[in-house]
């Protein structure tokens, strides 16, 4: 099969997955890597992978299958960076959803689901790993069910849907009266080079960089 990837950011960190995934799967089918929706060659299925641009239909058109992987239990958390919103709001478990790319963005039919579970001690590096392995993950599936001519399901009307906004630099702010276990959540989960927890403090801004070692490094 004719498979594209289209993740639309050089700097996110997902890419070193998915060349990993491309270079697996080249023996069996030809797989390209796109940046940019105008690049987009055609064929059996495009994979949107942190792709932050909008693919209307004639552009979805070019494939048989254009299928996004979602950081959620669809039809909840429908929206921007669901994985780190539900993590900040205390979940214990991350599902990620397979799903058909519409107009109304995270609507589409559902082809699987996977839940992993993500302790409270990993750090955005660690709940990366966790969550991108799960998408490969997805990514073979799909591409067996597509072989196979499975039919994905309609998400369920009978739950109302949520949604979680775009986050922005506020987010990763620390409040510096906060105690450390009440703010260790927030600050674990933020990418120190894209978007590093920071606080404020005697006129100036300073950011956090959390890193975990083990106990003999530090005597």
């Amino acid at each position: 099969m004719n498979i594209t990837l289209l993740c639309s950011s050089l700097s996110h960190p997902v890419n070193a997955w998915i060349k990993r995934w491309q270079s697996r799967q080249q023996d069996d089918h030809h797989v390209v890597i796109c940046r940019d929706k105008t690049e987009l060659p055609g064929g059996d299925i495009l994979f949107l992978i942190s792709c932050s641009q909008i693919i209307d239909a004639k552009t979805r058109s070019l494939y048989r299958h254009v299928l996004v992987l979602h950081a959620s239990d669809l039809p909840y958390g429908r929206g921007w960076s669901p994985h780190i919103w539900a993590l900040l709001d205390g979940a214990k478990a991350l599902t990620v959803s397979l799903l058909d790319a519409e107009d109304s963005v995270d609507t589409g039919a559902i082809w699987a689901k996977r839940v992993i579970s993500v302790p409270t001690h990993m750090l955005y590096d660690e709940v990366n790993a966790l969550l991108f392995d799960t998408e490969l993950a997805l990514m073979d599936e799909a591409v067996s069910l597509v072989q196979t001519g499975y039919t994905p399901r309609p998400q369920r009307d009978d739950i109302t849907p949520t949604y979680y906004p775009k986050r922005c630099p506020a987010d990763s702010e620390i409040d510096p009266e906060l105690s450390l276990s009440e703010t260790f959540n927030i600050i674990r989960l933020m990418d120190p080079q894209r978007y590093p927890a920071y606080f404020r403090l005697h006129g100036h801004r300073y950011t956090i960089e959390l890193k975990k070692v083990d106990d003999d490094e530090i005597n």
